[in-house]
């Protein structure tokens, strides 16, 4: 039982960081001071002040640099990998009671994968926003963002099981959408190509 809380926790903590690198594991470090998340061995340092001191900034840092116009963009082309590695070291720092190698398994395909997925929707949207309205709705989807990566971490950390049933229907949403972006993006026969076919 204490486990599946874990790994609940761990994929609603991954989900977050697919909105927002930081600010789940922001939580994480506060949560671990305040004696409310035990951490795996080896990723103590995280609740430590020094740690929460960086987490902070780094979180400030990045939920202001998204709501300049066109550098969030440009955050998207490195926020996907860090995303991935974040949404790892969530899942890795919270499962506790299992040997390293299937923490760490468990937490690049769970973890990982998770953030990775979110993240990829978002910056899907975000780019659509960004040839549609010029950038000039990116300010909203960079809130709705933040506060998705907000909610999701103060959830999970509270009601790991909801979040976890909560992330399941985001990943299949988020699957969907990609999907149909992909479909709609795939270039179709021009005429004189079919003509050349009939041809043929």
């Amino acid at each position: 039982m204490e486990l599946a809380l874990s790994v609940c926790l761990g994929i609603g903590l991954a989900a977050a960081c697919g909105f927002r690198v930081f600010v789940p594991v922001l939580g994480i470090s506060v949560a671990a001071l305040a004696g409310h998340v035990q951490l795996a061995d080896g990723m103590a340092w995280i609740g430590t002040w020094p740690a929460l001191t960086c987490f902070m900034t780094a979180t400030v840092l990045e939920v202001g640099a998204y709501y300049v116009p066109w550098i969030d963009n440009l955050l998207d082309s490195i926020s996907t990998p860090a995303a991935v590695v974040a949404g790892t070291i969530v899942v890795g720092s919270v499962v506790t009671d299992i040997s390293p190698l299937m923490r760490w398994t468990l937490a690049l395909i769970a973890g990982g994968g998770t953030a990775g997925l979110i993240q990829t929707a978002t910056v899907a949207i975000r780019g659509t926003s960004t040839v549609t309205t010029a950038g000039t709705a990116n300010w909203i989807i960079a809130t709705l963002e933040l506060l998705a990566s907000i909610g999701a971490t103060i959830v999970s950390l509270l009601l790991p099981f909801l979040a976890a049933a909560v992330v399941v229907l985001m990943m299949i949403s988020a699957s969907i959408y990609l999907f149909r972006r992909l479909l709609r993006n795939k270039p179709r026969p021009t005429a004189s190509s079919n003509t050349q076919t009939k041809a043929l």
